[in-house]
């Protein structure tokens, strides 16, 4: 195999950038740059030469030898100056030695995965904790990388096992005139197990955590919809303007309000009568927003929003207002009356509908594989034969066996860690 190097620390310019090599010229490569191994997970002090003897850099080195590590293989760091100067000739340095060459992206992970350091939930969960831009995310993406869900898997695949070694008892000690003696306790064990899957398919989903709550602003042209995503987001994102139609089309903008992630939608006023062809695409695309929508502020005519819509009084301060009779909330972008009002019935909202902060989500795979175990289970039901039953049980811990990756195909490997950085 190949060792590998990467720089893992942030871009350069940098007070200090680190350089990872693992595999198993890991030892050789640091001996030649750093002179001898210092001891094991222990800071060094040396000087950064390389194969011809020429200082590079003076800076820390790290050693740790196999199987203890990150990666699980040989392991070495080199902790140097952050400037682009320094990283490139050393890293140029390391491009020279045998048997050495620069990470894929997210290979440091997928070796620490091919070598059981971490599984397949776990390194979802980190890919996730290295994209998270709210608290909310981060605290998510913890509890998955940190194991919590991977030793919920291994406890269910265990009562797999526990249902199967009954089965098979079943059926070593049946005669041929019944074989069909499992235990009286044996199919509610199934169902309960089965309800106990279908609790976690009703859980909030990772993917809305992640995309953020979708809130689409929506009314007649004018209504000030543009202006109140403005002061929502507090940036001027969306043109405003006096004049009807303004805003052609869709406009999103992601934002975190009181740490959780939102997905603001500005649209297009909602009107029947216009002649404009660039305007009436705005119009469909609007429609299509509404569908779409976690929540939908309506600007427009009292009772004419969609179901479920929030009725929004807007610009509440206009001299030729004309109040709404019953409206959620009223409003002026402009003022910034009841705007904290609304951000906090926002996240109130959003609340509802996201995972908890540190609980386990799921994301899109994970649920599909669930409700795959779900599903066997739920045909033991239907079942009395003990052959059918057993590899109704079989489907099922194969598919916990996928959620954790003990069973995994390449092209799915290749997907989750390209989305790693190369040092990851």
């Amino acid at each position: 195999m190949d060792t590998i190097y990467a720089l893992s620390s942030g871009s350069p310019p940098a007070g200090v950038a680190v350089i990872r090599i693992s595999g198993p010229e890991a030892g050789n490569a640091l001996r030649t740059m750093a002179g001898t191994l210092p001891e094991p997970r222990r800071a060094s002090l040396r000087s950064i030469k390389d194969s011809e003897r020429r200082l590079l850099d003076q800076g820390l080195v790290l050693w740790f030898p196999a199987p203890n590590t990150a990666t699980g293989e040989d392991l070495a760091e080199l902790h140097l100056h952050g400037g682009r100067a320094v990283i490139a000739a050393v890293e140029h340095a390391l491009e020279t030695l045998h048997g050495l060459r620069r990470a894929q992206p997210g290979e440091f992970t997928r070796r620490a995965f091919a070598n059981g350091r971490m599984d397949l939930a776990e390194a979802e969960g980190l890919s996730d904790l290295l994209a998270a831009e709210t608290e909310m995310q981060r605290r998510t993406a913890m509890a998955m990388a940190g194991g919590a869900f991977s030793t919920q898997v291994e406890a269910w695949r265990e009562q797999v096992l526990q249902l199967s070694a009954l089965v098979e008892a079943a059926l070593d000690f049946s005669d041929e005139d019944d074989v069909s003696a499992l235990p009286a306790s044996f199919h509610d064990q199934v169902t309960d197990f089965a309800e106990e899957l279908k609790t976690w398919l009703f859980r909030p989903r990772a993917d809305k955590l992640r995309d953020g709550f979708r809130v689409v602003l929506a009314g007649p042209p004018n209504a000030g919809k543009s202006t109140l995503f403005n002061a929502l987001l507090q940036d001027e994102a969306a043109i405003t303007s006096e004049t009807a139609g303004t805003t052609r089309d869709v406009l999103e903008r992601p934002v975190a309000l009181k740490g959780v992630p939102f997905l603001f939608v500005d649209t297009a006023g909602l009107r029947s009568d216009s002649d404009d062809a660039i305007e009436k695409v705005g119009i469909d695309r609007a429609q299509q927003q509404l569908d779409l929508a976690d929540l939908v502020l309506w600007l427009g005519g009292e009772g004419e929003g969609p179901d479920g819509a929030l009725e929004i009084d807007a610009k509440v301060d206009a001299a030729d207002h004309q109040p709404k009779a019953n409206p959620e909330l009223r409003v002026s972008a402009k003022t910034g009356e009841g705007i904290v009002t609304l951000i906090n019935l926002l996240v109130e909202r959003a609340r509802l509908v996201l995972p908890a902060p540190g609980a386990v989500a799921l994301n899109d795979r994970q649920h599909m594989i669930i409700g795959d175990a779900h599903s066997a289970l739920e045909e033991v039901g239907n079942l009395d034969d003990p052959l059918l039953v057993g590899e109704q049980l079989r489907l099922a811990r194969l598919a916990f066996d996928r959620l954790i990756g003990r069973t995994s195909t390449e092209d799915m490997l290749d997907a989750l860690f390209g989305r790693f950085c190369i040092g990851k």
